[in-house]
C-alpha cells in the first residue's frame, strides 16, 4: 500500500489550485484507498507540499482516456496522452486516483 505520492513538480501548481483531481498511474502505484490520506511530494527532489485525500480509485484503459479525464488532469487530450506515454511507454491499463486537497 503506498503510503505517499510524488507528482512531477509541473503539477504542483495545478494540485494547490484544485485544478488537478485525478492522476493516471500503473499497478504498482494503485494500492490506496478511499479515505486514504497521503502525503504529497515532488518527484524530482522529495519536497513534501500537500496532503491529498484519495475519493476513489477505479481502473481505466488508456485507450478509454477522454476529454473529461484531460480536464481532471488540467491538461488537454493529446498532452494527457503524451504525457502517460512518456511515463507509462506502451502501458494500456491504467488506474485513476481521484482525489482532493487537504486544506
Amino acid at each position: 500500500m503506498l503510503t505517499k505520492i510524488t507528482f512531477f513538480e509541473r503539477f504542483e501548481p495545478g494540485i494547490l489550485s484544485g485544478a488537478k483531481t485525478i492522476t493516471l498511474r500503473d499497478e504498482a502505484e494503485s494500492h490506496v484507498f478511499a479515505g486514504q490520506i497521503l502525503p504529497v511530494s515532488t518527484f524530482e527532489a522529495d519536497r513534501w507540499f500537500c496532503d491529498i485525500e484519495v475519493i476513489d480509485i477505479v481502473p481505466v484503459l488508456f485507450s478509454a482516456l477522454t476529454e473529461q479525464h484531460a480536464a481532471q488532469e488540467n491538461m488537454t487530450l493529446p498532452e494527457l496522452r503524451r504525457v502517460i506515454q512518456e511515463i507509462y511507454p506502451g502501458l494500456e491499463q491504467l488506474f485513476q486516483i481521484r482525489f482532493c486537497l487537504v486544506q
